[in-house]
């Protein structure tokens, strides 16, 4: 897979999540999709390994049931062969309290034959939590 081809098929899925688009987000991953958020379990149950296209549209699912997406917007995409990394400015409003949690994302994605093949998230997990917690955490 050439890097502009990866390119594009990077907007498509970050625009499909942006927009809503739980379809088009589908059809662009991988049956066998490797899927990674890097975080505490405890506090997002969504975060954490998932292997296959559908346990990524119920992680998907549950973060949508916990959180209201408000702003998700790459700043800047790197893309070589079949393979990208992306930092996104996100936002999101946790539903059961109305917090507003903003942070940065780095993704981590592999292509093959047109679809998300691997998926790795990292944010800083501590602000994220504390955020999330609505309080410091005493360390």
């Amino acid at each position: 897979m050439d890097t502009e081809a990866t390119r594009t098929l990077v907007h498509r899925l970050y625009e499909a999540y942006a927009r809503g688009d739980g379809e088009r987000v589908a059809a662009l991953i991988h049956d066998e999709v490797d899927w990674i958020i890097y975080g505490p379990v405890d506090v997002f149950p969504f975060a954490g390994a998932r292997r296959g296209k559908q346990a990524v549209l119920e992680a998907l699912a549950a973060v949508s049931k916990d959180y209201e997406l408000r702003r998700y917007v790459p700043e800047f995409i790197l893309a070589d062969g079949d393979r990208a990394a992306v930092l996104s400015d996100t936002a999101f409003v946790q539903r059961s309290t109305g917090r507003m949690l903003r942070f940065r994302l780095a993704n981590f994605l592999r292509f093959a034959d047109g679809r998300l093949t691997e998926f790795r998230e990292f944010s800083d997990t501590f602000d994220v939590t504390q955020q999330a917690l609505g309080r410091w955490l005493d360390v």
